[in-house]
């Protein structure tokens, strides 16, 4: 527990045997319950998290956001969920930056910026740094939110997570947390976390492929919000109206 809140803790987690370990170990003893959620992994990702004390869940279902939403549920009690990477990029002896100000009811969720940080060389490739800045500074001029990063590794009250109704099942699920919670209002806050080379090749800016794929993804979610905003605040528009193609 941190400050009386009970304290959980969900890694996504995809063939990272070799990294698996180091993430569930340098996590605080203050933590209340770690979950890896296994996303079809074929090495011994989940025999190792097991054996370093994580509980292990089976999401087979390919995605970062299905990863997620299938951790969140195996969660038994918790007042604060925190999400990181199983790859070992990510510090976990820095969770308390990120979980204090929600523990002391100063924010809600609170995002970790890597571009804010301390970053090891080679860390952030430069697709991931562009991708940043493009995606933060639409959300800065559609919803005034700003952001300077999509990190991975962040926190957010339970309540309020699961009243953002969380659905993307990929690449888009980091994006859509942050415009959510613009939307819903919630107090967010952005503190500077450490980044390294994470261990393994990265399924998303390890290839075009990948890289592709999620800046799709990414961009697509913030359009999407954008147009429901729009909707919202003209309830007798329509998107042919707009000249938009549904």
């Amino acid at each position: 527990m941190r400050n009386s809140k009970r304290v959980a803790v969900v890694i996504p987690a995809q063939n990272e045997a070799d990294a698996i370990g180091k993430v569930v170990g340098d996590i605080p003893a203050w933590v209340d319950q770690i979950v890896v959620a296994d996303n079809g992994s074929i090495d011994a990702t989940a025999t190792v998290a097991k054996a370093a004390g994580a509980t292990v869940i089976s999401e087979p279902e390919p995605g970062y956001g299905a990863a997620c939403l299938a951790g969140i549920a195996a969660v038994e009690a918790a007042d604060i969920i925190v999400f990181l990477d199983g790859d070992y990029s990510d510090y976990p002896e820095e969770m308390a930056h990120l979980v204090d100000p929600i523990a002391t009811d100063a924010a809600d969720i609170v995002i970790g910026s890597r571009v804010t940080g301390v970053r090891e060389a080679g860390s952030l490739m430069p697709q991931q740094r562009f991708g940043n800045w493009l995606a933060t500074t639409l959300i800065r001029l559609i919803w005034g939110g700003r952001y300077t990063d999509l990190g991975p590794f962040r926190a957010i009250e339970r309540s309020k997570l699961d009243a953002l109704g969380m659905a993307d099942r990929n690449f888009g699920w980091t994006v859509e947390m942050q415009i959510r919670a613009l939307e819903e209002g919630l107090r967010v806050a952005e503190v500077p976390v450490s980044y390294r080379r994470r261990i393994g090749t990265s399924k998303v800016s390890g290839t075009i492929r990948g890289t592709v794929l999620a800046g799709a993804k990414i961009l697509y979610i913030i359009a999407r919000q954008a147009l429901r905003r729009s909707d919202a605040a003209n309830p007798t528009s329509t998107g042919r109206e707009r000249g938009v193609a549904l």
